[in-house]
This record gives C-alpha cells, structure tokens and sequence, in this order.
C-alpha cells in the first residue's frame, strides 16, 4: 500500500489540497441538491395553494349549471380540471405529514368559498395526460424550441392530485405538474465542471512547484556543501521560511569553511614547522661515522620527511587558489601517462579524443598521478580506457594488484606494512577523491572481475 503513496513532502501537500477540494465540492454539490429539492417541493405545494384558491374563488361564485363547463374551459392537458360528483383522490389519508398540513391550510383558507374538504396527493408521470405536441417545426426559433421542450418535460413529470369538496357535494378535481428538477450532472456540465477541476488541479500543481522550488534548490545546495564546504552560498530570497532556512545553512557552510580552514593551516604549519628540527638531525647526522646505527636513523629520518611532506599535500591541495579552465581531457591523460612505462591504453585507436571538461589543470593533474601512481604502485600494470559515459568523461584505471576494501580513509594503505618501499601513507586517493569531487565528479574503486582494482574517474563533460 505504501508503495501507491507519495514520497515527498510536495505531493503530500499536493495530495491533501486536491483531496480537501473534491471533498469540499462534493459536499457543496449535495447541500444545494438537498436544497433544491426540499425548495422545489415547498414551491410547488405554494403553486398548488395558490391555483386551487383561484379556481375555488371562480366556481364558487358561477351557478352549479355553469361549473362544469367553465372547468372544462379552463382545463389542459398539462393541468387537467374537472366537477364530478366523486373525488379523483379517493384516500382520506394524506401520503405525509407536508400534505395532510397543507389539506388543512386548504380547507381553512377556502371555507369562505363553501369548501368543506381536501384531499391531495402525489400522482407519477405515468398517471400524467402524454403531451400533444408533435415533432418539432425545424423553422422554429430558439424559445419557442425551448417552450415545447418544456412542456413536454411537465407532461412527462409527476404531479400533485388534488380533489376538493363543496359544501353543495360537487368535487373539483385538479391536477398540477410538478416543474421538472434537472441533475446537477448533465452532458452539458460535466464538461464544465471537468474543466474547472482541470484547472485548479493544474494551478495547484504550478503553485506547489513554484512554492517548493526554493527548497528543492536548498537541498541541492546542501548536497554540494558536502561534496564541498566551500561551494557558493545559498541565495537568500523567497518566503521568510526559506529565508531563515537559507541563512542557517549558509552560517553552517561559514563555521565550517573556517573549521576546516584551520585544520588544513595547523596541519600545513605543524608540518611545515617539522623540517628544520628535521634539517638539523640531518646535519648532525652527517658528522656521524658510518654505521649501521646511522643507516638506520638516515632512513628513519627519510621516513619522517615523506610523512611530513605527504601531510602538507594533503592539508594544502585546498589552500591553493587556482582558476578553472577548459581542458581537453584525453591530452591531459596522455601527456602524465608518458611518464609511467607500465601504463598501457585499452583499444588505443579508438580512444575519445575531444573530452572537454573544466576543472583546476594542476589540481586535475594531481588527481590523475596520484591514481597512476596506485595503480603503479600495488598492481605493477595499470590498464588505462577512456570513453564518454552519458554526460560525464569516464576514465577508467585497472591494475592487477590485489583486491581491496576499504582504500579511502587518510592515511588507509593497501599495503598493510610501512615500509616506503612497498607502499605511501594513504592520502593520494582521498586528495585524488576531494579534488575530483571539487570539479562535479567522483571517484569509485571497485574489484574488478579479471582480479585486482579498478578505479573510475567521472568528470563532468563540457559540450
């Protein structure tokens, strides 16, 4: 079930207002239709009130041999009028309480007119005279199509039986239609109300994007921020929420921009600071005799200052302020992969020249040595292709070293000794990493099936 509901909070949103809007429409709909109806039915006991008090108040005053035919005068198909000597509605029983009140009211208001009693009831359409209207005259206008249409609805509906009593015995027997109530759902409206659905729907759509395009914007941003802490801030305009949103990422970007920032400065200095104690070591260790103890220490000491300048690469690849560029890729790649004889290109003629990408030259350089230089290093053989993989450039790096885990975290070696003659300390990837992703991209290290690691570098391609 869940799978069928929406996953974000937009459509939520999205969802609730279009639902609380044909719940709302809904019940607007049945209120006016109950309405209506209890309205059409009040009228139409007002319009038989009002038409049998006119007819009593005309017999009452005509002379009993002259009843019978004014009745006939005044009677049609659509409201039939007749004088017997027998009611037409034979029941003294009203149908409910609405008619028996309004027998009373009847007889109340007529008693003046030698009305003595009322009977009233509800007749179906079946009951009802068939209209004499014949097919429609094709010339005729607009009204008057309009007028046989309604009154052959009023033929066709059911109606309201009444029959009257005279205090000299003579029944007047009438017969009203009722006026014909029209669904609210016709062929003519559903297409309207269709249409007016459509376009709310529509412009809640619109608004809704409109409204959270801010916060989709601040969710990218947020993803950027940590790929890289220091990507441009967040705009801050739009609704005060997201303002207030805005600004809280930004002071977060700022506090750790500057936390950072100290980082790589005290790791910078405190490296940095290390040669000169360093230096001197050298220096005396120079004025030592040869021995196996100052073998010992000279490559200790080696030891050290590879770490230190490992260290200040990692803590300054950030500092340094360099501006991007266009670069053509492939000869980016070609021209660091002549320094290494084991490098060797996958399928060389068909090799995608004309890879444009922006990035840092020296930082994008570094990138790709460093990698090399991994695969060199642990796989003795580095096999190199490069293609174009949807938007991105793809550069992919397969050694035939042995598989690994995990190979990112500082100072994480995928040789597990510490000799510098096997292995480095275990920041060429990450920086590889940090700067790749500073350019839009990313690195992934995987197994590869034919055996030993396989790295792809993904940039982002240029067109």
């Amino acid at each position: 079930m869940k799978r069928f509901l929406p996953q974000s909070l937009p459509s939520w949103i999205l969802l609730i207002l279009i639902a609380g809007l044909l719940t709302m429409q809904i019940a607007t709909l049945s209120i006016v239709s109950r309405d209506r109806a209890e309205n059409n039915n009040l009228l139409e006991l007002f319009r038989l009130s009002e038409r049998a008090y006119t007819l009593a108040k005309v017999l009452y005053g005509t002379p009993a041999p002259e009843r019978k035919r004014l009745a006939s005068a005044l009677s049609n198909t659509a409201s039939p009028i007749s004088l017997s000597d027998q009611p037409a509605v034979t029941s003294a029983i009203a149908a409910d309480d609405s008619l028996a009140e309004l027998e009373d009211v009847l007889v109340a208001r007529l008693s003046e007119f030698g009305v003595t009693d009322a009977r009233i009831r509800r007749v179906s359409a079946s009951n009802a005279i068939a209209s004499s209207a014949g097919a429609p005259d094709p010339d005729a206008g607009i009204i008057e199509r309009q007028l046989s249409d309604l009154a052959d609805d009023f033929s066709q509906s059911d109606g309201l039986a009444a029959s009257i009593k005279f205090n000299d015995g003579q029944w007047l027997n009438l017969v009203t239609p009722l006026a014909p109530v029209n669904p609210i759902f016709t062929a003519q409206t559903l297409p309207l109300f269709g249409s007016v659905a459509a376009i709310v729907i529509a412009m809640s759509i619109w608004a809704m994007r409109r409204l959270t395009a801010p916060y989709r914007a601040l969710e990218q941003a947020v993803k950027r921020i940590g790929d890289d802490v220091k990507s441009p801030p967040l705009p801050e305009f739009g609704s005060s929420e997201y303002i207030s949103a805005a600004r809280a990422v930004n002071a977060m970007q700022t506090q750790l921009r500057e936390y950072v920032a100290d980082r790589e400065q005290l790791a910078a200095a405190l490296a940095h600071d290390l040669r000169t104690p360093l230096t001197r070591i050298r220096l005396r260790l120079e004025l030592l005799r040869k021995s196996q103890l100052r073998q010992s220490l000279m490559h200790d000491l080696n030891d050290i200052e590879a770490i230190s300048r490992s260290v200040i690469d990692f803590a300054t690849y950030e500092i340094i302020d360099e501006e991007q560029e266009k670069l053509d890729f492939w000869s980016l790649v070609d021209s660091i992969a002549d320094n290494y004889p084991q490098v060797v290109f996958d399928k060389p003629g068909q090799v995608s020249r004309g890879l444009i990408c922006i990035g840092r030259p020296i930082a994008l350089r570094r990138c790709i040595t460093n990698l090399l230089d991994n695969a060199v290093t642990y796989g003795g053989k580095a096999h190199v292709s490069l293609t174009q993989s949807g938007n991105d450039i793809l550069l992919v790096i397969r050694d035939e070293g042995p598989k690994v885990d995990e190979v990112f975290q500082p100072f994480r070696r995928v040789e597990n000794s510490r000799n510098r003659q096997t292995g480095g300390f275990g920041l060429g990837l990450t920086i590889a990493r940090n700067i790749a992703r500073r350019c839009g991209g990313d690195i992934k290290l995987e197994n590869d099936v034919k055996g030993g690691l396989r790295a792809e570098l993904r940039i982002p391609l240029i067109t």
